[in-house]
């Protein structure tokens, strides 16, 4: 089933209904089966795409200039040293200006504030690279990624583990409690979401019967897991936390231990990367036949590429 997505702007998973996601992920599936048939479309000729970047970025920026120039659009990167984003020109000025010039706005960065202001005054569609709250462009190649290993995602259990607040684990639970997938957090108490997010992903899953918990019992948390998933330890900007981060983490690396004890030999493992191998992940389990984290990078490009056919 088709929707009428024109136009909207994808700041946070919370927008979007259960059965957008779905399309989306159906639309992905498509683009997906044409690059990979060698079908090349321009259905982007004549578009421009601003691609603003605070942070860094391997798999952000390449998914979406990527997927935008390969058919036909025109993606111009701008770094924070490029333009004048909060600093000579207000955050509202500069949305106004870029949403006359280009069709769409990409934005990575730190706060999410600056994203809203930016889909606020613009005018055009803005799509969430990454800030400090949400990752949604994440989570829908995680959930495109999980759905093509199991079929579905209705009843399937995804683990979470590491870092509970972060931007990531703040869309998987979104996403994955919108489409059904069981989500569990595991983390210590220090690290869990914060208690709003919480309550919306309950009330959230009370709709689509999907289960969602919060843990810092490893053993229990990730037992039946389909899916562990976890992420860096030490965000990007919190680097001066990090004795701190690895004292409070450093039980909780996903090693062939803790693959085990779901007691599930078709569990797989997910990482949004880049992985900093021996910290949240060891070598073993990234570079084992259960990871699907090359998977989940490739599927950025299309899961971006359905969002602006959908949007634009």
């Amino acid at each position: 089933m088709a929707f009428n997505l024109k136009g909207r702007s994808l700041l946070t998973l919370k927008t979007f209904s259960a059965e957008e996601i779905a399309f989306l992920l159906d639309l992905s599936r498509q683009v997906k089966r044409e690059r990979r048939a060698g079908n090349r479309q321009q259905r982007f000729l004549g578009l421009t795409l601003a691609l603003l970047f605070e942070k860094r970025s391997t798999r952000t920026r390449c998914a979406f200039e990527t997927a935008f120039g390969e058919e036909g659009g025109h993606p111009v990167f701008l770094s924070s040293a490029d333009i004048q984003l909060g600093a000579k020109e207000s955050i509202e000025d500069t949305a106004r200006v870029l949403g006359r010039m280009f069709d769409a706005i990409q934005f990575r960065g730190f706060s999410h504030d600056t994203v809203e202001k930016l889909a606020e005054y613009s005018g055009v569609p803005v799509y969430n690279g990454l800030t400090d709250r949400f990752h949604p462009t994440q989570a829908l190649a995680d959930l495109l990624t999980v759905e093509e290993v199991f079929g579905s995602l209705r009843g399937r259990k995804l683990v979470f583990v590491g870092d509970g607040r972060n931007n990531v684990a703040a869309s998987l639970c979104i996403g994955s409690v919108k489409t059904g997938l069981d989500c569990t957090i595991v983390a210590p108490q220090q690290l869990q979401p914060a208690a709003e997010l919480m309550s919306y992903c309950h009330d959230i899953a009370g709709q689509s019967g999907a289960r969602l918990e919060v843990t810092a019992d490893i053993t229990a948390g990730v037992k039946g897991a389909d899916v562990i998933y976890t992420d860096v330890w030490i965000s990007m900007g919190e680097e001066e936390k990090q004795k701190e981060r690895l004292d409070l983490l450093r039980s909780y690396q996903v090693d062939g231990a803790m693959m085990a004890k779901t007691g599930k030999d078709s569990t797989i493992f997910m990482h949004c990367l880049p992985a900093v191998k021996s910290n949240e992940v060891s070598f073993e389990v990234i570079e084992s036949a259960a990871s699907r984290v090359w998977d989940q990078a490739e599927n950025r490009k299309h899961t971006i590429k359905a969002l602006i056919l959908a949007t634009l």
